[in-house]
């Protein structure tokens, strides 16, 4: 069940998704929450010619770099979409406590959707809440493609 202030959250990554499809990327965005910081991130692909540039991956090495720790031990990680395997991998790798995330990716999302990663029994495996401001977050993506096509 999520928290009261995950919608709060959840709303600041949708803020996030939105200025990554005035940029003409993918709208993704996300939101990190550890210890006292709150760091926001969206898609940077394309601008950085960077394919590791999800707006996880982002969030994730800011905080590490702000907390000085590359574990985010107790960290609650909101994102627009289903991470796909490398934003698994790294959830994984930074020990984030918490994963919630809006819309399932049923091409790459490798939490619930393609792969199941987190059940693969890895050494860490975060709690997962899925579905919080889906819709707002589909309709995001769905709007950015159709006029991309």
């Amino acid at each position: 069940m999520p928290l009261v202030q995950d919608r709060s959250f959840m709303n600041m990554a949708l803020e996030e998704a939105q200025k990554a499809a005035a940029l003409g990327e993918v709208p993704i965005g996300a939101v990190l929450v550890v210890e006292d910081k709150l760091i926001k991130g969206h898609n940077r692909v394309i601008i950085d010619s960077d394919p590791t540039a999800h707006a996880e991956m982002l969030v994730i090495r800011k905080a590490a770099r702000e907390i000085g720790n590359y574990r985010l031990v107790g960290s609650s990680l909101y994102v627009t979409l289903e991470p796909c395997i490398m934003c698994a991998g790294a959830i994984v790798q930074a020990r984030i406590g918490r994963l919630v995330y809006a819309a399932r990716d049923e091409r790459y999302g490798a939490v619930e959707s393609l792969l199941q990663s987190f059940d693969l029994g890895l050494n860490h495996k975060p709690q997962v809440i899925s579905g919080l401001l889906q819709q707002q977050a589909s309709q995001l993506l769905k709007t950015f493609f159709l006029k991309k096509r």
